[in-house]
């Protein structure tokens, strides 16, 4: 199994190939650099491992949650990819990839997840470790204030940056579950490569055209009566 893996949706930027289990990345965190970092990224990874695109088995695309522009990246830059070289794509939630990236760290198998939205909210999706070390979504995911967030009533951890935002108002919401946090995950290409290898396995690659991104929020401003 060959796949390219794409994370362009916060202020860092990371490429992944994953190859028969084995995954190889570049990762910066280089904010609005994103466009001149992403592809040379890919061309590196690409080049060391001998591969032409023709040559992979598919595409997986961090489609959101984050940045409008951050995710409209990811998107342009695995469509372009997919379109010429006719590839399937799985699209892979930026939530599930920080939670993912969490579970392969540690042995913990909750993670409430949440990435700072700006604007007073926050992108929050809860996660377990599936049966085979995978992240699973328990509920859906949301763009939501800190102190409205609806999760399932156990314990585990705080992870993403929406904790560093708002860890005051997290902590008070779900005061009794939360064990620790951990502020500093922010999504990258190798879990969104891992996600997207087992996803191809269960059946869950698209056609190009339906590989679209998730903006959870469907506007980057408030009017004033809205704030």
């Amino acid at each position: 199994m060959k796949l390219l893996a794409v994370e362009t949706s916060t202020e860092a930027c990371s490429a992944a190939l994953f190859i028969d289990g084995a995954v190889a990345e570049r990762f910066e965190i280089s904010p609005q650099k994103h466009t001149r970092l992403i592809l040379p990224m890919i061309d590196g990874l690409m080049a060391e491992a001998g591969l032409k695109p023709q040559q992979l088995d598919a595409l997986a695309l961090s489609r959101g949650p984050g940045s409008f522009t951050g995710v409209r990246i990811a998107t342009g830059i695995i469509q372009g990819i997919a379109f010429g070289a006719d590839l399937p794509v799985v699209p892979v939630s930026t939530l599930a990839a920080i939670a993912q990236d969490f579970f392969d760290s540690c042995d913990d198998n909750i993670s409430f997840t949440a990435m700072d939205a700006r604007m007073g909210e926050i992108f929050w999706g809860v996660y377990r470790r599936d049966e085979r070390g995978y992240a699973e979504l328990l509920g859906q995911e949301a763009v939501t204030p800190a102190e409205r967030v609806e999760f399932p009533a156990l314990a585990g951890v705080g992870v993403g940056s929406g904790w560093g935002v708002y860890q005051d108002l997290l902590m008070a919401r779900l005061a009794g579950f939360v064990e620790r946090c951990e502020t500093g995950l922010l999504p990258r290409a190798g879990a969104v490569a891992r996600l997207g290898a087992y996803g191809f396995e269960q059946g869950l690659a698209v056609d190009v055209e339906k590989a679209m991104p998730v903006y959870l929020r469907d506007k980057v401003a408030k009017k004033e009566s809205e704030r």
